[in-house]
């Protein structure tokens, strides 16, 4: 598989999870749940949008710096 092609499958896959990551529930601990269920559901759907900014940015960080690493495996295995 040719480096070109690497890209645009990692590139589609990524599309692929961003678009389907709308659905995800990000309510995982009770105290979430609870207060989420006496909001009501526009304000529930709104908590758990919150929820997966704030795990989104963490999550980049950690797969930039695995992407980093990996990348500097690669150059090293090439020389």
């Amino acid at each position: 598989m040719s480096s070109g092609m690497k890209r645009l499958f990692a590139g589609m896959v990524l599309i692929l999870l961003v678009f389907c990551s709308s659905g995800v529930m990000a309510q995982g601990c009770a105290m979430c749940s609870k207060t989420a269920s006496e909001l009501g559901e526009g304000a529930a759907k709104g908590l758990n949008t919150g929820i997966l900014y704030l795990a989104a940015m963490p999550l980049a960080i950690a797969g930039f710096i695995g992407f980093r690493w990996w990348k500097n495996n690669q150059a090293e295995e090439g020389e």
